[in-house]
């Protein structure tokens, strides 16, 4: 089993950057939830579990995985499916499911699944990855779980998903011309979504979704003053941290935790808290190591042995950039307002495990590099 291993290349690293990050997100997620203890005790479990599974698979031939692409992209079908057939509702969506008493959000682990699938995909049509057919069949399998993702509704997962697949299809090599193709439709399209979403003609978006994006295009516009409040309370918290921050686990009537100006503290809006409790100081260190983690990412597919195991790695780097970028940008309302979690920080048993899931295959990949690196 450890025959290709060579455990010197055990990325030590990449595990500490992701502890110190699963650290910094218990300590704030018991400050931002006044130390509620069943919070707290499930986000350790959460990092407990995510850091056994990451070992776990860390350990396990990442090829053998992705041999199984036939299941793994069946259980990300029927799981999506279930949560829209008994799924949980809670604050107008439908997104999670319970196994065996344990409540999962099926698309935080569907966003693994799909980058095991098409690493797979890309690896076995390579030679022939520019053609229409393998395109648009690639389409159509992406477009499929996206969909589901969509329909809970969860419309920023939706887009993180079709990133991360985005990135992997570069990484893999395709043709400019693709590239270049798809660009002429895509931002001619935005403009006329932008356009008619203005006129209220876009039919599959929800209320709440559309006046989310009509405030960040018009944050002056006093119809949606209300739209914008948490980010405008997220904005005044991070700035009155200052350099060092008010400290964790303050209790000054001031801060948007203690005086509840700011919902979600623990979760979509957990940059908020580090900002004004951690202070500038504590904000560059949280970047710092997520940036750190996406670049151990991106130098383990650049050694990786096959193109299956450097997608793996681009998938997972996609994924932990864009989505901690997401959160922050709403968080300084550079994107309008969405719910996704901070990578490793937030509270969410499935999000944290998922992540450690999905870093677990990136330390096998790296476990065996290409011969002479």
């Amino acid at each position: 089993m450890f025959t290709d291993y060579n455990f010197k290349y055990y990325n030590y690293r990449l595990v500490l950057y992701m502890l110190s990050l699963a650290v910094i997100g218990i300590l704030v997620v018991a400050s931002a939830s006044n130390q509620n203890s069943g919070l707290v005790t499930k986000q350790i479990i959460g990092v407990m579990v995510g850091i056994v599974m990451a070992i776990v698979l860390s350990i396990i031939d990442y090829r053998k995985i992705v041999k199984l692409y036939v299941l793994v992209y069946g259980l990300c079908i029927l799981l999506l499916g279930a949560v829209l057939v008994m799924g949980h509702t809670a604050g107008g969506a439908t997104r999670w499911i319970n196994i065996m008493g344990i409540g999962i959000q099926p698309s935080e682990f569907a966003k693994i699944g799909l980058i095991v699938f098409f690493s797979w995909y890309w690896n076995k049509y390579q030679e022939k990855m520019n053609t229409p057919v393998m395109v648009g069949l690639a389409a159509l399998l992406a477009a499929f779980p996206i969909s589901l993702i969509f329909a809970e509704p969860n419309l920023s997962t939706s887009l993180v998903v079709t990133v991360i697949i985005l990135c992997m299809v570069f990484s893999a090599g395709i043709s400019y011309r693709w590239i270049g193709g798809v660009l002429a439709i895509a931002i001619p399209a935005g403009m006329l979504f932008i356009y008619l979403l203005t006129k209220g003609l876009i039919p599959f978006i929800h209320d709440y979704q559309a006046r989310r994006i009509l405030a960040w295009i018009y944050p002056h516009a006093e119809q949606y003053a209300e739209n914008l409040y948490q980010q405008k309370n997220s904005i005044m918290a991070i700035s009155s941290g200052q350099l060092q921050g008010k400290g964790l686990f303050n209790t000054t009537i001031a801060s948007v935790k203690d005086g509840n100006f700011l919902s979600a503290g623990e979760t979509d809006f957990i940059f908020a808290i580090i900002g004004e409790e951690m202070g500038f100081r504590g904000s560059v260190i949280v970047i710092a190591l997520i940036g750190l983690v996406v670049f151990e990412c991106l130098y383990t597919a650049s050694k990786a042995k096959d193109m299956s195991g450097r997608l793996i790695c681009t998938g997972m780097a996609a994924l932990i950039g864009f989505q901690a970028f997401s959160n922050i940008a709403v968080a300084t309302q550079i994107f309008p307002n969405t719910g996704l979690p901070l990578p490793f920080v937030s509270s969410g048993v499935s999000s944290l495990t998922s992540i450690f899931m999905g870093m677990g295959l990136v330390l096998n990949v790296g476990l065996q590099r290409k011969i002479g690196n």
